[in-house]
């Protein structure tokens, strides 16, 4: 990472929101439900699959959080009417986790049982450490009344091996990531290496117990190796799935599909795009420099 790529990641407090949004229309699909639909046709016409997440998080009132709600079950109502090939992906925190546990369950086991009446599927995002006791809660319990019901589980996590052997008993849908959240060392590995052996270790154990995963990663080592697992374990491709975010590495999400394997892109969209979108921006510093060095280019050129 150059100097300069620092510098970006330093200061994007200060940044102005209309170069962020810059920025922001490689990795979102527009702010509005039409736009994302919009995108994924695209995909689909282009063999990809796809998960939807109306973005948004941290909501503390029970209103906005019920509106959330209203807008997760009108994705699942339009994928069904435009024949999309597209699941939807929720936070926890955005149906109110940080305001009730009950107000929070019974509004996803509204947006799950909903789902289920249109054969879709629903996918519970990890978050920060503070909420993944809760989010694991949420989804046992779910798990036992749906079966339209995945987690998301982060490998840096120590925790989380221990985790996902719990829940390999009920036969759990996982997507595995890396994770993005800042926590500290005591519970969250920190070197690349701790952190992609964690991976595999993970993917490994799905493998083994015959549960379904989605391999969330644009690491080429992580994907190399996940190959070699696939063949290890001789996977069908109805048995796992590898999934990227939108607009990360188009190249990469194109050789995997010619490999034969299925390929799922996380599309969100909807108004809260600047958080997500400097949050982006803070993973790949380096995307952040050459972003900003083509502004100033283009500005000084004029």
């Amino acid at each position: 990472m150059s100097l300069f790529d620092k510098l970006v990641v330093k200061t994007l407090p200060l940044v102005p929101k209309p170069i962020v949004r810059y920025f922001s229309k490689r990795y979102i699909a527009g702010e509005h439900l039409f736009d994302a639909v919009r995108v994924v046709r695209d995909l689909n016409e282009r063999k990809f699959i796809a998960t939807m997440d109306v973005l948004g998080e941290s909501v503390t009132e029970k209103d906005l959080a019920s509106n959330m709600l209203g807008e997760c079950k009108e994705v699942l109502d339009i994928i069904t009417s435009e024949k999309l090939d597209s699941n939807l992906s929720i936070k926890l925190t955005q149906l109110g986790l940080e305001i009730d546990y009950d107000f929070t369950l019974k509004n996803v086991r509204e947006i799950v049982e909903h789902a289920q009446s249109l054969d879709n599927f629903v996918r519970i995002d990890m978050e920060d450490s503070s909420t993944t006791d809760q989010t694991i809660d949420i989804y046992k319990t779910l798990r036992q009344e749906f079966p339209n019901v995945g987690l998301a589980v982060q490998s840096y996590l120590r925790r989380t091996v221990d985790d996902v052997g719990e829940l390999l008993k009920e036969k759990s849908n996982f997507r595995v990531c890396k994770g993005i959240y800042i926590e500290p060392e005591k519970i969250a590995y920190k070197t690349r290496k701790e952190i992609n052996d964690s991976f595999m270790k993970l993917i490994e154990m799905i493998f083994e117990a015959g549960s379904y995963v989605g391999i969330a990663t644009h690491d080429d080592d992580l994907i190399t190796r996940s190959y070699e697992l696939i063949e290890k374990y001789d996977m069908k491709p109805d048995q796992y799935e590898f999934q990227v975010l939108l607009g990360v590495r188009p190249e990469l999400r194109d050789q995997i599909l010619r490999d034969g394997h299925r390929m799922r892109i996380y599309v969100p969209f909807g108004t809260h795009w600047y958080q997500y979108s400097v949050r982006r921006l803070k993973e790949n510093p380096k995307m952040a420099g050459m972003v900003f060095k083509a502004i100033l280019t283009r500005k000084n050129s004029k």
